[in-house]
C-alpha cells in the first residue's frame, strides 16, 4: 500500500513539474510583416518557395502535376505530354533526380488515401521507367489527404486534390 501511494505522488509531481503556467492563447504578439508603406520600412523581397522550379529544377514550359478521377490511379491520356517532358528532361539529364507526390482528396480513411496516394504516384514512376527514365532517378511517395492544394468540400476542390506532382530534388 505504502509503494502504491509513492508511486501516485511521484506520477503526481511529475505531472505537475512538467506544466506550464503560460496561457498560449494569451501570449503577445508583434507585427514583424513586410512593408507596411512607412518610410524605412523593409525592402526585402519575399522568398517565393517555387522560383527554382523553371530552368533549374526541370523542363521549361512542362507543367508538374498530373490530375486523376475519383478512386482512380490510372493516368488519363490528357497528362500522357507532361510525363513525356519530363522523361526527355530526366534521360538527358540522368543526375537528376525527382519524388513524385501522391496525394487525394479528403474523402475516405486516411489509410485508404496513403495507398491510393501512393498508387498514384507508382503509377507515374512507372509510366516514366517505361519511357526509358532509369528507376533510381525516381521516388514515389503519397501523402494521402493530408497536403490538400484547396480546402474545401465540392467537387472543384476534390478535383485539385486528387494529384500527383511531380518535384525536382536535385
Amino acid at each position: 500500500m505504502l509503494k502504491r501511494t509513492i508511486y501516485s505522488l511521484a506520477i503526481v509531481a511529475l505531472i505537475a513539474g512538467c506544466s506550464s503556467g503560460t496561457k498560449l492563447n494569451e501570449a503577445p504578439v508583434a507585427d514583424r510583416g513586410g512593408n507596411t508603406g512607412q518610410q524605412g520600412a523593409s525592402t526585402v523581397t519575399p522568398v517565393n518557395a517555387d522560383q527554382n522550379a523553371g530552368t533549374t529544377q526541370g523542363p521549361v514550359g512542362v507543367a508538374r502535376i498530373v490530375y486523376f478521377d475519383y478512386d482512380s490511379y490510372t493516368v488519363k491520356p490528357e497528362f500522357q505530354s507532361i510525363i513525356d517532358g519530363h522523361a526527355r528532361f530526366l534521360k538527358a539529364n540522368p543526375q537528376r533526380r525527382i519524388s513524385i507526390e501522391g496525394h487525394t482528396d479528403e474523402r475516405g480513411g486516411r489509410e485508404y488515401n496513403l495507398a491510393l496516394g501512393q498508387k498514384r504516384s507508382e503509377a507515374v514512376r512507372r509510366a516514366l521507367t517505361l519511357l526509358g527514365v532509369g528507376d533510381g532517378q525516381i521516388e514515389a511517395v503519397s501523402f494521402g489527404k493530408e497536403k490538400p492544394v484547396v480546402q474545401g468540400s465540392g467537387e472543384e476542390a476534390w478535383a485539385q486534390n486528387r494529384r500527383a506532382e511531380i518535384r525536382y530534388t536535385r
